[in-house]
């Protein structure tokens, strides 16, 4: 028979870095898990991919014995990983703050083609280019060309206004 499922716990935590404190340890602690045995077995599981936020999801029975799966990174760290980011766009309709190649776009749909809605590359780099352009980030682009763009732009506007 079946183990009886109590919880699903999703948490994002740093690879190779879960620890008991918050919020790893209150999400587990709730459920009467063992957190240093999840910890451990995270981080084991972890090695090698430091730096990266890693989502898993964690299926409590009620035994109080758990399994978990860890997802790949979410597409928004992988873009500003690419770009050597460290945030994104406060305002990214009005402005472009840096180029994301169509190869790089696609190294990142393949790494998280698993993780999508989809089983096919062309809308898996869709999805992916979607997000950078909602983080201010141009696809495919030289950064002169969308700067000229833009420039071209607003000279056309001045020109209406006038």
């Amino acid at each position: 028979m079946a183990k009886k499922v109590i919880a699903q716990i999703k948490l994002y935590v740093p690879a190779g870095q879960a620890n008991p404190a918050p919020p790893v340890g209150p999400a587990l602690g709730q459920h009467g898990v063992n957190i240093m045995q999840f910890c451990k077995q995270f981080n084991e599981q972890t090695k090698g991919r430091e730096g990266l936020i890693l989502p898993a999801v964690i299926t409590v029975y009620q035994d109080k014995t758990f399994t978990f799966i860890i997802k790949s990174p979410p597409s928004s760290i992988l873009i500003k990983r690419a770009c050597n980011l460290a945030k994104a766009s406060g305002q990214a309709g009005k402005e472009k703050i840096a180029n994301i190649n169509k190869q790089q776009v696609e190294e990142i749909a393949k790494q998280k083609m698993k993780d999508l809605n989809t089983s096919d590359i062309k809308e898996a780099i869709k999805i992916i280019e979607g997000t950078a352009r909602s983080m201010g980030i141009s696809v495919g682009e030289d950064q002169e060309t969308s700067t000229e763009e833009q420039d071209k732009a607003s000279v056309d506007k001045d020109e209406k206004t006038q």
